[in-house]
This record gives C-alpha cells, sequence and structure tokens, in this order.
C-alpha cells in the first residue's frame, strides 16, 4: 500500500491536523497525489470557513497560517488589506494569493467578499453564537450550548456543502447494488454499523466491518455488482483506505465519506461524499464529525429507500413487528399497559 502523508493516521487523530498541530506539510509540500490545489474537487459550494477546513491538511505550511489567520477571526479578515493578513500570518502577499486560489476563490478581494458574505449570515442565523472551543473553565451551561451549537452547525454545514448530484449518483449504485460493504475504524465504526443496520432493514444485504483483517477478506470477494463505502472523518484512516483500496482492485465501486475531500481515501473512492464538522479540545473525531456522517447515512438511507418504496415499508413493517413484543407498552399517562 503507498504511504499516506501530510494528513493524520487515524480518526482519532484528525483535529490535530485541523487545528493546526503537528501541520501536514513543509512550507511548498506535496499535495495529495494526484490532486493540484487549483483543480476542481468533489466539495460543494458552501462555506468559504467550510471550504478552508475541509483542505486545510493539504496546504503548504505558509498557507495553513493563513488559512488559520482566516479562521480565527472572519469578520476582521474581511475587513483587513492583503498586506495585513501577510503580516499576521507572517508570509508573503503572494503567498495570500496562492491559499486564495488553493481553496477556489480566485483572489484575495473575492475572498473577502465571501467571508463577509458568511459572516452576514452566520450573524442573521444564530443571535447568539456560542461557537468557540470548549475552555478547561467553562461552566456546564456553557459546555452545553457550546457543543448543541458545534453539533447544529456540522449538521446544517453538511447539508450546505453536500453535492446533491454526487449524493444522488451514489444512492442509484447502492439502490442497484447486490451487496453493499462498510468500512470504518473508531468512532466511524458506529457510523459504518449505523448505515449498514438501516439498509438490511429495507431488505438490502449490507455488511458493517471495523477489523482490519476482515475488512480486507471482505473487499477481496466483492465484484461488479456490489459497492464498498469507507467512512473516515480524516479521509486518512490507514485500515479503512486500504480495504477500500482493495475493493475497488476487485471491481466494487467506491464510496468515500469523509471530512476532507483531498485526503487519501478521495483517490481511491468512485464517489466522495463530504461533512462539514469542526472538532472541539474534547473530542476530536468522536462529537461533531459523527453527528456529520450520519446526517449523510441518513440521506443515503432515505434515498435508497424511496427507490425500493414498496420493498422498504414491507420490510421496515416485518422488522418493526419482530421487535414489537420486546418493547414495554405504555398508557398516555406513562404507566405501564397491562398485557
Amino acid at each position: 500500500m503507498r504511504a499516506v502523508r501530510n494528513f493524520p493516521t487515524d480518526d482519532q487523530g484528525a483535529s490535530e491536523a485541523v487545528g493546526g498541530r503537528g501541520g501536514p506539510a513543509a512550507d511548498g509540500g506535496a499535495r495529495v497525489q494526484g490532486q493540484d490545489a487549483g483543480a476542481p474537487t468533489h466539495e460543494g459550494d458552501g462555506s468559504p470557513l467550510v471550504r478552508i477546513r475541509s483542505l486545510l491538511p493539504g496546504l503548504a505550511k505558509a498557507e495553513q497560517r493563513v488559512a488559520k489567520v482566516v479562521l480565527d477571526d472572519p469578520t476582521t479578515v474581511s475587513r483587513r488589506s492583503i498586506t495585513e493578513v501577510a503580516l499576521a500570518a507572517n508570509t508573503s502577499e503572494t503567498t495570500v494569493t496562492r491559499f486564495c486560489k488553493a481553496i477556489g476563490v480566485g483572489g484575495y478581494p473575492q475572498l473577502r467578499i465571501a467571508l463577509a458574505a458568511d459572516t452576514a449570515r452566520s450573524a442573521a442565523r444564530t443571535p447568539q453564537v456560542h461557537g468557540g472551543d470548549i475552555a478547561y473553565d467553562d461552566d456546564l451551561a456553557s459546555i452545553v450550548g457550546k457543543i448543541g451549537f458545534t453539533d447544529a452547525r456540522a449538521v446544517e454545514e453538511t447539508a450546505e456543502q453536500l453535492d446533491v448530484t454526487e449524493l444522488q449518483r451514489v444512492i442509484d449504485v447502492l439502490a442497484a447494488a447486490g451487496r453493499v460493504d462498510v468500512y470504518g475504524v473508531g468512532a466511524s465504526a458506529f457510523v459504518a454499523a449505523d448505515l449498514q443496520q438501516k439498509l438490511h432493514r429495507i431488505g438490502r444485504v449490507s455488511f458493517a466491518w471495523s477489523d482490519t483483517h476482515i475488512m480486507l477478506t471482505s473487499a477481496a470477494v466483492l465484484g461488479e455488482q456490489d459497492v464498498a463505502i469507507g467512512v473516515s472523518h480524516s479521509g486518512a484512516t490507514t485500515d479503512t483506505v486500504e480495504a477500500l483500496r482493495a475493493a475497488k482492485e476487485h471491481g466494487a465501486t467506491t464510496v468515500a465519506v469523509t471530512n476532507f475531500p483531498r485526503s487519501p481515501i478521495a483517490e481511491v473512492a468512485d464517489h466522495v461524499l463530504t461533512t462539514a464538522a469542526r472538532e472541539t479540545t474534547f473530542r476530536s473525531g468522536a462529537t461533531a464529525s459523527r453527528i456529520a456522517q450520519l446526517m449523510v447515512v441518513d440521506c443515503l438511507f432515505i434515498g435508497v429507500a424511496q427507490q425500493h418504496m414498496d420493498e422498504a415499508v414491507q420490510a421496515l413493517d416485518a422488522t418493526r413487528d419482530a421487535v414489537g413484543n420486546h418493547r414495554m407498552g405504555t398508557r398516555p399517562d406513562g404507566r405501564r399497559r397491562t398485557r
């Protein structure tokens, strides 16, 4: 397997790369093989801040410093000159321009306009912002507010930037698949299991794997009529990337669900669906990212169910009846019903 560079190697380390600790590349460093910084990618046309966070690990170090300045205070940057931003990032105006092109906004004037518009939208949508990292001395009410805000924004921003055309393509291949295998480790394993359970309940043959050896043996028996889905927030979890590559080599259609559209998993995926989650200190890779991934899973499930509506409804009724006797009946007043 080719070495994975410039990205964290597992979902548990994803936020460190996003937050800039232990950044991926030296100044002018390599990007993901086969993808140019200015080339079109799978990411959608949502918030510029979402796009910057998703592309951050693949940027050169000097460009990452510019990104950090923008992400730390986008409102102020929208009013600053390019010279001021370059000084704040300890780099040159040329690097700021390169950064703008790398994230697909063309130039610094366009970046300022995009940031100003995004700030205005956010202010209108969120009168009381609970954003920001969780501090060690935050009280419980502040923690609840920040977690609620972060999770809600993860879902909203994922919906805003999700490529609906690409989503439809994935739904089509899933609806026609003979078998669907879903790979994920760590926190992403729970998301993989959720997708498998949903597909299984509507009569689609599906399996979820989180053990490396089982993922690889599963991939080895897939064929052209099958689909393999790799779930990885970082997009650089070696086990998941390797399994998806093996599935592709054996003819299966491959799908990646990741927060970073230029990550290594995108190289081995025929289709890429992106989330837009920002992690906080106490989590990383298991809170907002999981919520965003589950949102994509729900979209896939509903889309596939729509294409097999009669079969899906019958299967859901049958599975609901199967577990009906294992639920305690309750009356409207909360007391148990007598059987």
